[in-house]
């Protein structure tokens, strides 16, 4: 299984919102709201790698109020 992290910024006040869009798409398997320098922390995981860059490119990154992303990616074998 692949899994990503992805770590997002959003708009001021934005994230309640942001964390209920991000719930309704296939692929994520949690999301958080966490202090610091992020506002939400999401966990994407899929068979495959190129479904993970499409979750989070065509998905996550179209999202209304995300202002930034950074993705983390999983290595395999080493969970």
């Amino acid at each position: 299984m692949a899994t990503a992290y992805v770590l997002i910024n959003c708009d001021l006040g934005s994230e309640e919102l942001v964390i209920s869009e991000l719930k309704t798409i296939d692929g994520i398997a949690e999301v958080h709201g966490v202090f610091g320098a992020y506002d939400i922390l999401a966990k994407v995981e899929s068979k495959q790698v190129e479904t993970l860059r499409e979750i989070i490119t065509w998905k996550i990154r179209k999202i209304p109020k995300i202002r930034s992303t950074l993705t983390l990616m999983g290595i395999e074998g080493q969970q």
